[in-house]
């Protein structure tokens, strides 16, 4: 529990009742100190942002306040009126997540300490991440519908279209060609549409993560990222990953091939991708099923330096069929999410003009785990 009393103090009954109350509270909730420090923050406040205490607590609160905050309004009125006071429909921003609206209340509880109570609305971040919307269950629904009828038809026009072709006029073979290609683009579709609807749980077996990403980066480097600068930033003490490596090289490779896109969109031959990994202590995600928190301290970053998500796609950026490709059929993001969900882990992005990070958390091997 994150809420403790001070050293050889013993707590009373109605102290240990306080201190479960604010760490079992359905609304995400912090203590800061005097000097604007988190000292606690409650089951609730780490599953909205995917994090721990010690992630959360560095440095000043405020320091991980954008200006203009309205939350530095709210606490500024707390302290100044000596009283709880409260504000709807606040515009919040906190610790590189995406901005969300939630109610917030502040009331100091001494010595310049205050509480800091948010309440969201809709639903956000860390708390909803992890379930399956009514948008990605739908698309579950419409791939175990559709798959199967649309390919056994798709292959006969496909077939008939390539036998036009060995027998039509020059300057008619073009127009086969179409054919094939456009019912070619459809049955990949329809394989990423499928992808949706397997529900088998990824096989978790300890996965070199660098690995991984030393495939994904070879394939890059031969493709999608060719003609831009490709770096890595490792930290080879990491533990190994609890996963399927398959799995994992899927969504990589799709954060990546994203990553390289945005970067050639700058349209100037200074683009670059880097790839990077770290372990954060402290970091807990809630479990797909949304019981409990699990820890997920492996991190993995992939930063573009292109122009940056467009404002009204941030919100819904892992939802299916939202992109802003031209031919894009804005299913990769939303797969993603689902695969890094089925690991237990988490994913998101910030992004701003000139810089995107994509991070993914996931779980690590443990004694615990592998037993």
């Amino acid at each position: 529990m994150n809420l403790r009393a001070q050293p050889h103090t013993p707590m009373t009954s109605t102290e240990t009742l306080a201190a479960a109350a604010f760490q079992f509270a359905p609304d995400p909730a912090f203590i800061l100190s005097a000097e604007g420090a988190i000292v606690a923050a409650n089951d609730a406040a780490e599953g909205l942002f995917g994090q721990g205490l010690a992630l959360l607590s560095r440095g000043r609160f405020k320091d991980a306040l954008p200006a203009g905050s309205p939350l530095v309004a709210l606490l500024a009125r707390a302290a100044a009126e000596e009283a709880q006071v409260r504000e709807h429909g606040l515009d919040i921003a906190l610790f590189g997540h995406p901005p969300f609206e939630a109610d917030g209340a502040a009331a100091p509880l001494g010595d310049g300490a205050m509480l800091l109570t948010l309440q969201v609305r809709g639903g956000a971040l860390g708390i909803d991440r992890g379930v399956e919307g009514p948008g990605l269950r739908s698309v579950i629904g419409l791939g175990r519908m559709l798959a199967h009828e649309i390919k056994n038809p798709l292959a006969g026009i496909r077939g008939a279209a390539q036998l036009l072709k060995s027998g039509v006029k020059a300057e008619d073979a073009s127009l086969a060609q179409l054919i094939v290609d456009e019912t070619e683009r459809i049955r990949r579709l329809v394989d990423r549409m499928e992808a949706f609807s397997d529900d088998v749980a990824p096989a978790r077996e300890p996965v070199n993560i660098h690995r991984v990403l030393d495939r994904v980066r070879a394939l890059a480097a031969n493709g999608v990222a060719d003609g831009l600068e490709l770096r890595e930033s490792f930290d080879p003490s990491l533990p190994a990953a609890l996963g399927d490596e398959d799995m994992l090289i899927q969504v990589f490779l799709n954060l990546v091939k994203n990553a390289a896109e945005a970067a050639h969109a700058r349209g100037d031959g200074r683009g670059e991708v880097v790839i990077s990994t770290a372990f954060r202590h402290g970091v807990r995600v809630r479990e797909a099923n949304g019981d409990g928190l699990r820890p997920a301290p492996l991190e993995v970053r992939i930063q573009d330096n292109g122009p940056g998500v467009a404002p009204r796609l941030r919100e819904h950026l892992f939802e299916p069929f939202v992109t802003s490709k031209s031919f894009g059929a804005g299913l990769g993001l939303a797969l993603v999410s689902k695969l890094i969900v089925a690991h237990g882990g988490l994913i998101d992005f910030e992004s701003e003009p000139g810089r995107t990070v994509f991070r993914v958390l996931l779980p690590i091997e443990t004694h615990s785990s592998s037993s």
